[in-house]
């Protein structure tokens, strides 16, 4: 973190040694008479311009700010000609979000170009507001040297925070935009097991149905008019009294893509709140597992093929669940 440059609304400014970058720092200046009567939180932005205004009031409601040695919790608090404000700079979780975690990853297959990692339901992948840290993407950014020159450390294709299962992650660029490639191609296999409320009576099905924004609820992804194509084809695996287990299989990628579809037709996964299911069979985390990858690898051409082991939770699930009667 450095000073802006010189403001006239500021009458003097000392800044203290630079520090490591994801540490505090503490910056002082004094109120200009060209500054008097302005908000706290806008003058804060003339000492110190590298950060949202937004994040400097919530470092003032968090009482790193003093104006004549006393702490100012008030963002529209007015400054006086004259006055001396010093405010400690702490780093933005953003800020400290793409930096190396050692962690352990289920890794199922690797060598100079790729990866495959079994994600545990729990584990988010990507940093996003509520979760800077502890991701898999710090994970990989400790795993090897290589991920920090990638984007995303070489994520192409992602998972929810509580669907379990396999993920091909790229270790090089080339393999990177190759991977991309393909999954745009749909030559890329994506299988997974789904638990869902009801009896499904269909034995195979498609369900091809525009995914996007859900007009009412930001939160969630719904079947819209103009959403993006999304095609996911489903095939009963076995039914019970009130669940089904399904076998899914991706055409597309879209965002929550199983959970919409699914819950469209009226089968929404057990345990998964977002889109009208509920705890069932022990489950309280949303019932699907990426069980199934299939790839040709990027650089020398051979097919790969995965297979992950249900975890615990949904082996469990799965064994209450009787096969389904022949078609």
């Amino acid at each position: 973190m450095s000073a802006p440059p010189d403001d006239p609304a500021l009458a003097e400014a000392d800044e203290a040694a630079e520090p490591p970058a994801d540490e505090a720092e503490r910056r002082q200046g004094v109120v200009a008479v060209a500054a008097h009567g302005e908000r706290l939180d806008k003058w804060l932005v003339r000492l110190a311009g590298e950060f949202s205004r937004s994040h400097l009031q919530t470092l003032i409601e968090g009482g790193e700010v003093r104006v004549e040695g006393r702490v100012v919790t008030a963002c529209a608090r007015r400054v006086g000609a004259g006055q001396a404000v010093e405010v400690t700079l702490r780093p933005t979780p953003e800020s400290r979000a793409f930096r190396p975690e050692p962690m352990a990853l289920a890794v199922v297959h690797e060598d100079a170009h790729l990866l495959v990692v079994d994600k545990p339901a729990g584990l988010v992948v990507h940093p996003a507001p509520g979760h800077w840290s502890g991701t898999l993407l710090n994970g990989l950014l400790a795993h090897h040297g290589g991920a920090a020159a990638l984007p995303r450390a070489g994520i192409v294709h992602r998972l929810d925070k509580d669907t379990s299962g396999l993920m091909v992650v790229a270790k090089t660029l080339p393999a990177m935009t190759a991977l991309v490639r393909a999954i745009a191609a749909r030559e890329v296999r994506r299988e997974y097991l789904a638990l869902v409320h009801g009896r499904v009576a269909q034995p195979a099905f498609g369900v091809d149905a525009p995914i996007g924004r859900d007009p009412v609820s930001r939160v969630r992804m719904a079947v819209v008019p103009g959403g993006k194509p999304a095609r996911t084809e489903v095939e009963r695996l076995a039914v019970g009294e009130a669940v089904s287990a399904l076998r899914c299989l991706l055409q597309t990628g879209r965002t929550h893509q199983i959970r919409v579809h699914l819950a469209a037709r009226g089968h929404p996964l057990l345990g998964d709140t977002l889109y009208g299911g509920r705890a069932a069979l022990g489950l309280t985390r949303q019932a699907l597992h990426a069980r199934r990858l299939g790839f040709v690898h990027p650089a020398d051409g051979r097919p790969l093929a995965f297979e992950a082991a249900l975890p615990p939770d949904l082996a469990a699930a799965c064994a209450q669940v009787a096969p389904a009667a022949p078609a």
